[in-house]
């Protein structure tokens, strides 16, 4: 008689037991066992001890060999059910000991079979496992299907929140930290009692009042201020949306800026056109919303959108400040060129205006397309094209967590009929189809790439500028790609490992063919050449969906809570005159009370880390049991711990820290 030793290991997840009866055979390059229940305490201490393991043994007869895979069944004892099975190892009585990564809910009713850890290319796949492996990816492509959500929109998972797959889903403990921290927000925030109120705000005193309800925090300099051109200008580089600006080689035809309008405020007594030629002029041109429809859902409040374009300056001190803002794309006597030298509420209001509509760029294309919606594509493409004994599948899981979940309940509360951009925002749904379908045709894959992204806006040489998106992003996604190569390096030998890997062709196709079908024109590849172009395809991939999505994300209460810098909505039209603009003026075109507290609220929300939070390199998850792969992730997370040291050591000398990009604050997926 022959004693096998099984570990298995519960998920550390709420309700991650199961009261159902668990069997498990093992299978052997020789035999397989009988079929076993896991007896009444193994089940019991399955259903208790979460995240511990806890072993049974399985006595046999004869030698198994090798065991080359576990299989489980679970049966209904009193109700449905689900059981999240983490791993399990099997000790043979020779000293050999295999593992089995699982990580998955696994069912009633349902048969699981579970593999080795180690990643197997589909051209080095076993016969045995060849069936298996096109069975998953069958099962998977019937739940995980495209759907168009609109017209010229990346497409999305076909179902409703309640109809995602497992895999997709919230776990419980993520669907009640959600909850709690929308009550903490509106509840306990005491914002509720002002949610059903509409009048303006009396003064900007009323701002600072709910803005303190919530804890103060090192960001209150932007409360104090948000007025001055500097901080104005700072948000360009490390604000929410640091990828408006750019390099201005050439005043735009419709932006008739001249040498006199803007000469006093040029401090190296050189000619705009010298400045031009010098590197030192840049600017934000919010063209994307221009013949947006503004929001009309609510016909008691008129609201208004602009699409300004912002001229900007680096001075002496290498910082950037506004020199000329134009709050429309058609000049004339009806659009004024707003300057530094005008009545302090003109300036002032101009500037918000700015603001405003960076902040709706940035939450519809900046944000909510080129993470949430791009990493979404990625997602169901790897769910129906890579089976998860495939490497790619064991790299990208971490970093598509929850990304289907969280995008489809949006869809369904808040970019919707009635959701918070029709209460709160200038643009409604009809407006914000209108942007994202704009987006599309001029979203590239290129685009995607940090580096090039940055050098296309003519920002990679100005090292002089205090642009920590930029440096920070640049050595994050160094430490991606080194870790990406890596993996890529222990699994494909050659380029031709690449070009024969049909699944890894299938996965890119169907995100060319499918995901971004909509996408006019676009450079995303329909098939991959070699290592180093397969390299590059997931560097985008886990950078935009943990450090690009935290970089946008996670400043938001930041700069929106203090509603009078970037305000949400506008209830006055942009002024067509100058010296017409007074503070009650300005008092009456910021948010009212109600849109407000909704903004303040949400982004407080939006911006708040899970209590268990998985940073980057962090992967509990060991999907990956070989040891090169490990050594990677190794070197991976030393990388990063560098990079962190980099970051805190230069914000240690800042007044205002930048610590978007700092990888032990960089999520590992898109998941708020």
């Amino acid at each position: 008689m022959l004693t096998y030793k099984v570990f298995v290991k519960t998920g550390s997840q709420l309700f991650a037991g199961t009261i159902n009866s668990i069997y498990l055979t093992l299978v052997g390059t020789k035999r397989r066992s009988d079929r076993t229940l896991l007896d009444d305490t193994t089940t019991k201490r399955l259903r208790e001890e979460f995240f511990q393991e806890n072993y049974f043994d399985i006595t046999v007869n004869d030698d198994l060999g090798d065991i080359l895979e576990v299989k489980l069944e679970m049966e209904r004892y009193l109700c449905e059910g689900q059981w999240y099975c983490s791993c399990i190892k099997v000790e043979t009585p020779f000293g050999k000991c295999f593992e089995f990564p699982n990580y998955h809910w696994i069912e009633d009713q349902k048969e699981v079979i579970l593999r080795t850890g180690n990643a197997v290319l589909p051209q080095d796949e076993i016969d045995i496992y060849k069936d298996h492996r096109c069975a998953e990816l069958e099962s998977r492509q019937e739940m995980f299907s495209w759907k168009e959500w609109h017209p010229g929109f990346p497409l999305i998972i076909d179902g409703t929140f309640k109809e995602l797959p497992q895999d997709a889903q919230f776990e419980t403990d993520k669907k009640l930290g959600f909850k709690i921290n929308v009550f903490k927000a509106i509840g306990n925030r005491n914002l509720s009692h002002l949610l059903n109120v509409f009048q303006s705000w009396k003064d900007l005193e009323d701002f600072e009042n709910i803005y303190l309800l919530f804890r103060r925090t090192s960001r209150d300099n932007v409360m104090n201020n948000w007025k001055t051109d500097k901080m104005f200008g700072y948000q360009f580089l490390n604000g929410c949306n640091p990828v408006m600006i750019k390099k201005c080689e050439k005043i735009p035809g419709n932006f008739p800026v001249t040498q006199e309008m803007v000469k006093g405020f040029l401090e190296r007594d050189l000619t705009l056109e010298d400045e031009l030629k010098a590197g030192n002029i840049y600017i934000a041109d919010y063209e994307i919303l221009k013949d947006v429809p503004a929001n009309d859902t609510d016909p008691k409040t008129p609201q208004y959108l602009a699409a300004p374009i912002c001229l900007l300056y680096k001075n002496i001190y290498n910082r950037i400040v506004p020199i000329a803002i134009q709050l429309s794309q058609t000049p004339g006597e009806e659009t004024p060129i707003f300057l530094p030298s005008d009545d302090q509420y003109d300036w002032m209001l101009a500037k918000m205006w700015v603001k405003s509509s960076d902040l709706i760029v940035h939450q519809i294309v900046t944000h909510f397309l080129r993470t949430h919606l791009i990493v979404e594509v990625f997602a169901i493409a790897m769910f129906r094209k890579l089976p998860s004994v495939h490497p790619v599948y064991k790299l990208l899981i971490p970093h598509v967590h929850y990304t289907i979940a969280i995008n489809t309940l949006a869809r369904e509360e808040l970019v919707c009929a009635g959701g918070i951009f029709d209460e709160a925002f200038s643009i409604d749904v009809t407006g914000i189809k209108k942007v994202i379908q704009k987006a599309m045709k001029r979203l590239t894959y290129k685009s995607l790439w940090f580096p090039d992204e940055i050098k296309a806006r003519g920002m990679d040489g100005q090292k002089d500028l205090p642009y920590y998106y930029r440096d920070d992003g640049l050595m994050v996604w160094k430490a991606v790609n080194g870790f990406v190569s890596d993996v890529v390096k222990i699994y494909y030998k050659t380029d031709k490992n690449v070009k024969e890997d049909v699944e890894i062709q299938a996965f890119v196709e169907d995100v060319s063919h499918n995901g971004f079908k909509n996408c006019d024109d676009h450079d995303f590849p329909k098939s991959l050449e070699s290592r180093e172009e397969l390299i590059q395809y997931l560097t985008v991939i886990i950078f935009t969906a943990s450090a690009q999505h935290a970089a946008v994300n996670f400043g938001q209460f930041h700069w929106y809570a203090w509603i009078p810098n970037s305000p949400s909505t506008m209830r006055r039209p942009p002024p067509s005159k100058k010296g017409h603009v007074d503070m009650k003026y300005i008092m009456d075109s910021l948010p009212d009370r109600h849109r407000s507290c909704l903004i303040l609220g949400t982004a407080w929300v939006l911006t708040q880390f899970e209590k268990n939070e998985l940073f980057l390199g962090m992967y509990p998850d060991n999907h990956f049991t070989e040891m090169p792969a490990e050594m990677a992730l190794k070197t991976f997370r030393n990388n990063l711990a560098e990079v962190t040291q980099i970051i805190r050591n230069r914000n240690d000398e800042l007044k205002l820290p930048y610590v978007y990009l700092s990888p032990d604050r960089i999520p590992n997926s898109v998941a708020i």
